[in-house]
């Protein structure tokens, strides 16, 4: 009975659609199969009833619903009129019209959730007076900040008897902005009271800073240069001057914490309205 006929699954194959598609479209009495065996309940199609699937995949991917397809057939036209044809053009342009303001209005919430997720993650706060022990050299790069802080700067401070205030403050300076390499830094550290400079260390007081934007950055001292960027960015927009030099203060970093995802800077930028 079902000799050279498709059984189900191997038409859907054929039409690119889904066994539960076609199920639904015998439901709608859209494309019945030519067998059903009703011992077995099996679905048997012809290979010609693929022209009629694919005209349908057509006509739904034109923007034509199932009944609208069904009675197409119904009426034995089996293909939309010009008239319909432009009546589905006016209907897409309008939507593209609802699209388009759709997405604005997506587009402006997102800007505002950036300018609000970014006035989160940005502080302003002024900085006090403090006294520094400073140490400038040039790094090869910032792999080797913590090593020059362990085995250079601390011990020397430690032989001129340096004492440090809780909690403890300590920064960076670029000297002449950003590089991925040969860094010139200059590394300061608060400390109770100043002592004789040496040549490694010099001490300085600090002035303070009426107002600084501060940004916290988690993770590896690479990842600085970028939030330096979009600090500043932010800055500029919002009608902020840099006023002083950008500082990288150490707050959590290899000394205490082995992952580099956990470390914590907060990048200070002295700053006033522009």
């Amino acid at each position: 009975m079902a000799k050279n006929k498709l059984k189900i699954g191997e038409f859907s194959r054929l039409g690119r659609v889904t066994v539960r598609a076609l199920r639904h479209y015998e439901e709608i009495d859209l494309l019945a199969p030519e067998i059903v065996d009703r011992e077995t309940g099996y679905r048997y199609y012809s290979a010609s009833q693929l022209q009629k699937l694919f005209s349908i995949t057509k006509l739904k991917s034109m923007g034509y619903s199932l009944e609208e397809i069904r009675n197409l057939w119904d009426d034995e036209q089996h293909f939309p009129t010009v008239e319909s044809l432009e009546e589905k053009i006016r209907k897409c342009e309008e939507e593209l019209n609802m699209l388009k303001e759709r997405k604005r209005m997506l587009k402006a919430v997102v800007d505002f959730q950036k300018k609000k997720y970014k006035m989160e993650k940005i502080c302003f706060e002024s900085l006090p007076a403090i006294t520094v022990a400073a140490h400038r050299t040039i790094i090869p790069s910032y792999e080797d900040l913590g090593r020059l802080c362990s085995e250079v700067i601390g011990p020397e401070m430690a032989r001129l008897g340096c004492i440090c205030p809780e909690p403890g403050y300590c920064y960076t300076i670029e000297h002449g902005g950003y590089k991925p390499e040969n860094i010139d830094i200059e590394y300061c550290e608060a400390v109770t009271s100043k002592g004789p400079d040496s040549s490694l260390i010099k001490f300085k007081e600090i002035p303070s800073v009426p107002l600084a934007a501060c940004l916290k950055v988690f993770g590896p001292y690479e990842k600085l240069h970028d939030n330096y960027v979009e600090l500043f960015a932010f800055l500029e927009k919002e009608g902020y001057k840099i006023a002083g030099d950008p500082r990288a203060v150490y707050i959590d970093g290899i000394w205490n914490q082995e992952d580099p995802a956990k470390w914590l800077t907060i990048i200070q930028v002295p700053v006033e309205k522009a």
